[in-house]
């Protein structure tokens, strides 16, 4: 079986993480990113850690004649596609923007890979799928809709992909649904680096405790949780990074019993799995654990609920544990220890 694999937005915070365990796992890994929101310096302190360069090219997917260039010049198996904005808030500003760039991007990506016959893709889809839950735990059957752009862009492209699978079963789709990926490789020398003021709630934490930044504002004290704030479904990176060699070594057990048996009953088609840990945490009890963690105050104000968050948010992860055989393993006190490290050892993030 080919082992190398294609990351696009490979330098970005998961990106990275799951380069390593790529590498860890035996497979040949290609960085594409356009560094629109990640940093050359990145790459080069993955590199570092596996104690080998990585072969980096600086692009945009939506640059077709780049990616064909790119595909002509390397025999793949699969594609890892992180490659895509982020921030919600941004995505309500500027809507125009995420479609562009998630979507069209993706749908840019597809056509070169079909190309080129590279039909297996692990994409990184998200929990905003979901929207507000019906029901907790939130499993793969679970209704889909989106309260924003950002969700919006993830939710588009899981219809082009199941459109896909319909249209030729040569396909091998797997969305993984991530709920809140946070923490850092244990080295400390790599983790995340948002540019400017953080969009995500265990950057702004750290970096209050380390002093950046003066206070957190937690938005809303009045939901119907545990302590009145919100409560979402941490899960460690470098668990998340584990989530994608697994599927990749089910993509590569599917095909090889396809060929075997050249029966297609073992096309994976299009398969949708969370990547949670089945376990909620409040905003406030991230606070308590963060900072006894790390021994700092982390002072923060209670603010007015924001247009589209959500009460709780968790995931059912049994999916995953029964295909592909992963699950969580590190805990909240690891995801704040090593999001601490990472703090303190790179204050300015890459910069």
């Amino acid at each position: 079986m080919k082992n190398k694999i294609l990351v696009t937005g490979g330098a970005g915070y998961i990106g990275t993480h799951t380069c390593i365990a790529l590498h860890e796992a035996g497979y040949e890994i290609v960085v594409y990113d356009n560094l629109s929101n990640s940093s050359r310096e990145a790459i080069n302190r993955v590199s570092n850690l596996i104690g080998q360069p990585i072969e980096f090219i600086e692009g945009d997917i939506r640059d077709a004649e780049l990616l064909k260039k790119v595909f002509a010049a390397h025999d793949f198996f699969s594609v890892i596609h992180f490659a895509g904005l982020k921030a919600v808030g941004e995505s309500v500003a500027k809507p125009l923007l995420y479609y562009n760039n998630n979507v069209s991007g993706t749908i840019t990506l597809l056509q070169v890979m079909a190309e080129y016959d590279v039909k297996n893709l692990v994409f990184s889809s998200s929990a905003t799928v979901y929207g507000d839950p019906e029901t907790l735990p939130i499993d793969e059957n679970s209704k889909r809709s989106c309260t924003n752009p950002y969700g919006q862009s993830k939710l588009a492209v899981e219809h082009i992909l199941e459109d896909l699978a319909v249209s030729d079963d040569s396909w091998n789709l797997i969305p993984l649904r991530y709920f809140n990926p946070v923490g850092a490789h244990l080295s400390g020398q790599i983790g995340e680096d948002p540019n400017d003021i953080p969009n995500n709630l265990m950057p702004y934490i750290s970096q209050v405790a380390v002093g950046k930044l003066n206070k957190l504002n937690i938005f809303g004290n009045d939901y119907p949780t545990v302590d009145g704030t919100g409560v979402r479904d941490f899960i460690h990176v470098t668990d998340l990074a584990q989530g994608h060699v697994a599927a990749l070594n089910y993509l590569e057990q599917k095909i090889s019993l396809n060929e075997y048996k050249n029966d297609q009953e073992y096309s994976v088609g299009f398969l949708p799995i969370n990547l949670g840990t089945g376990k909620g945490t409040s905003v406030l009890e991230l606070i308590s654990t963060f900072s006894k963690v790390s021994g700092q105050a982390v002072p923060y104000q209670f603010a007015s609920r924001r247009a589209g968050d959500i009460a709780s948010c968790y995931a059912s992860a049994d999916k995953a544990k029964e295909l592909l055989g992963w699950e969580a393993k590190l805990s909240i006190i690891d995801m704040c220890q090593d999001s601490w490290r990472w703090q303190r050892q790179s204050p300015n993030g890459y910069k």
